[in-house]
């Protein structure tokens, strides 16, 4: 599904537009000031990239369904695990290493923090992260072990996944309601709707007729864009940043929707170009090093060379697609399949 792996490039590309030029903090040392001043007209555009997030939360309920069907629990946990944690550690470990240079204005996690985030624990655990993104990630393990339990080791059926996406939604919203930590920890409400979707399309993938299929994504399409009005609408204001108009994240959220559910009931099927695959491979190591490594980049290209705004961005983020490249083939390429066939063999 080469229209899928494109999509993730996309949402990709969404989130490192808003880390490089849709918000303030650690970017505006690298510009030397406010990216709302490198970007005066841009970067009202560029804080909605943000919402790249909640698309790839769709486009991970959908692949999850797909991978864990069929599958036992093992064999979903291996490729889980060896697909998410070689590029997770190797990023981990370069963000590190080039925050500890004299050269580099940014600051280092402690090292017991830095050994913590290779477990990828260190959000619940209160410790520094490496990589900003890594919450993402947080979220994501969470869905892959309520989809285990409840879908994968009883063995994925129709009426099983149904149930499981009818009862979580249920549970999301009555935990949202009751205002409990603890279970807003496991069944994170403001993006299960996402998740719940993704599987939703999935069903509609399997069968276009498929009605609560459908149901169940448009239930969470309008729920998720509730969670994302809520999350991310800015009222106009002089002092902020940018502000985020509510009818624009709406739809930007029911096009993530509606571009899931196209390329699940095949309308996209013409896109079927090899280097998608390459740009989808890409994606996740992209993802992991553009924020932090992208700082240094901009430093470099902005204030030390002199390059211009634009040209500076454009060069950002083709050197974070390059290093993403070299991980993949060099880290991502050898050691997934190694990594996954020991968990096989040990699990």
């Amino acid at each position: 599904m080469r229209a899928l792996d494109g999509l993730r490039l996309v949402a990709a590309l969404m989130v490192a537009g808003y880390h490089y030029g849709g918000r303030d903090g650690d970017i505006t040392k690298a510009w030397g000031n406010s990216p709302s001043l490198q970007f005066p007209t841009a970067h009202h555009w560029f804080t909605y990239g943000c919402l790249g997030v909640q698309i790839f939360f769709v486009i991970s309920g959908f692949v999850i369904c797909m991978s864990g069907w069929g599958r036992p629990l093992t064999a979903f946990f291996a490729s889980r695990v060896s697909r998410l944690m070689p590029a997770y550690w190797t990023a981990v470990i370069l963000v590190t290493a080039v925050f500890a240079l004299p050269m580099v204005a940014y600051e280092a996690v402690s090292p017991s923090d830095g050994l913590l985030n290779m477990t990828l624990m260190q959000l619940p655990l209160g410790a520094d992260r490496v990589l900003g993104v890594c919450w993402t990630l947080w979220a994501e393990i969470r869905f892959y072990a309520l989809f285990a339990l409840f879908v994968v080791l009883p063995g994925a059926t129709r009426r099983r996944v149904v149930l499981f996406c009818a009862v979580w939604t249920m549970a999301a919203v009555m935990t949202d309601a009751a205002d409990s930590r603890i279970l807003d920890v496991v069944l994170m409400p403001q993006y299960a709707p996402f998740f719940i979707g993704g599987v939703g399309l999935y069903l509609v993938h399997r069968d276009r007729r498929d009605a609560l299929g459908w149901g169940i994504a448009g239930v969470s399409l309008l729920l998720g864009q509730h969670y994302a009005v809520v999350d991310l609408w800015r009222p106009p204001s002089t002092e902020a940043f940018a502000n985020r108009s509510a009818p624009v994240i709406i739809l930007i959220v029911t096009l993530g929707f509606v571009a899931v559910a196209a390329i699940g009931v095949g309308l996209l099927n013409w896109m079927n170009w090899k280097w998608l695959t390459v740009a989808g491979a890409l994606t996740y190591p992209f993802y992991l090093v553009h924020e932090h490594l992208g700082w240094v980049a901009v430093t470099v290209f902005h204030r030390e060379l002199g390059i211009a705004s634009g040209l500076t961005m454009a060069l950002t983020t083709v050197s974070m697609l390059v290093l993403a490249w070299l991980i993949h083939r060099l880290v991502e390429r050898p050691f997934t399949p190694k990594l996954r066939k020991v968990l096989l063999t040990q699990v």
